[in-house]
């Protein structure tokens, strides 16, 4: 099937996210704009209008209410999703690089870049409690003094958030008391994307020293590697089959010296457990920088360098079971 091709960006996207029923996927790219689709046919919904620089990262909670926003404007915003109304503004003294609902949709997280002399801020926001947001004031406030915080999710439970940093570093920090529980150092280069799988088990890193891994998300145990040749910007894990999706390609500005072939802009597909490669798809004319799986694990997106979102389908004999209807 013909991939489904989302025009509403005019510059690369920096993340794509399905919400949990993956009837809507939010995209938002490096100018200011958050868009909402449909997923089934590729329609806009509409837009979140209000940043002032490039948007960094988006999440959405488990009931589809509330969407989260941070962007180098140097603030983190929240919207009614249904109307795209600015909920709540939370600036900061530097780019905000990630953000996240835990699985309540109570407590968001964000992360601050390491910029302008200030350093990298990991906070903590009740959402129960308007005081927190009216004052700008997190209830947890972790500094990160060595190296910042490029990607991060919310572990299982929401008891504590999953760091990736510049130096190749994962951390576990504590939503309660701010601690590192753990720590894990099995890539070399930045971690440019960590991603759960749909049980919240499993965390797939996606790391600029061209590899992906898989780990345990309590443990922080490594268990797979997947290898390319070039660097990996982001890695997702099939809900349904012992799949990963893989984009990257070289740095944006190598781009322009070489052919799409050589570029190598095709997102790949491993099997997890054999770390084996068994299928790529052409599609963006630039790098891939985020790659997501619809949560019937029928569909993926992927967001490029060149703008565009594209929703592919798969071919209904890539499954080789029946899958429940």
């Amino acid at each position: 099937m013909k991939p489904i091709l989302l025009q509403g960006h005019e510059r690369s996207i920096t993340q794509i996210k399905y919400n949990r029923e993956g009837d809507l996927l939010f995209s938002v790219a490096k100018d200011t704009v958050a868009n909402v689709w449909y997923s089934v046919n590729g329609e806009r919904l509409g837009t979140y209008n209000g940043h002032t620089g490039a948007v960094w990262c988006v999440d959405c909670d488990w009931d589809t209410k509330n969407v989260l926003t941070g962007s180098a404007d140097n603030s983190c915003r929240l919207w009614d999703c249904e109307t795209g109304k600015q909920l709540a503004l939370l600036n900061t003294n530097s780019a905000v690089r990630t953000c996240g609902f835990d699985f309540s949709g109570n407590i968001i997280m964000f992360s601050t870049d390491k910029q302008m002399g200030y350093q990298c801020f990991l906070n903590f926001f009740d959402l129960r409690d308007p005081q927190q947001m009216e004052d700008n004031n997190p209830y947890l406030s972790v500094p990160c003094s060595e190296c910042k915080i490029t990607s991060a999710v919310w572990g299982p439970l929401g008891e504590f958030v999953i760091a990736g940093h510049e130096n190749g570093e994962i951390n576990q920090f504590s939503a309660k008391s701010g601690e590192i529980l753990k720590k894990a150092k099995e890539h070399t280069r930045q971690i440019n994307d960590i991603q759960s799988s749909v049980d919240l088990t499993m965390v797939i890193t996606a790391s600029k020293d061209n590899t992906s891994k898989l780990f345990d998300s309590n443990s922080l145990d490594h268990i797979k590697t997947f290898r390319t040749d070039r660097p990996v910007n982001s890695a997702a894990i099939s809900p349904i089959m012992d799949h990963v999706v893989m984009g990257g390609g070289q740095e944006a500005m190598d781009v322009t010296t070489t052919s799409t072939r050589i570029g190598k802009f095709e997102a790949r597909f491993f099997h997890a457990a054999y770390e084996e490669e068994f299928g790529r798809v052409k599609g963006h004319f630039g790098p891939i920088n985020c790659v997501a799986f619809h949560p019937d694990g029928k569909s993926y997106s992927s967001g490029g360098e060149d703008g565009y979102v594209r929703i592919h389908y798969f071919d209904p004999q890539y499954f080789d079971f029946e899958l429940e209807a």
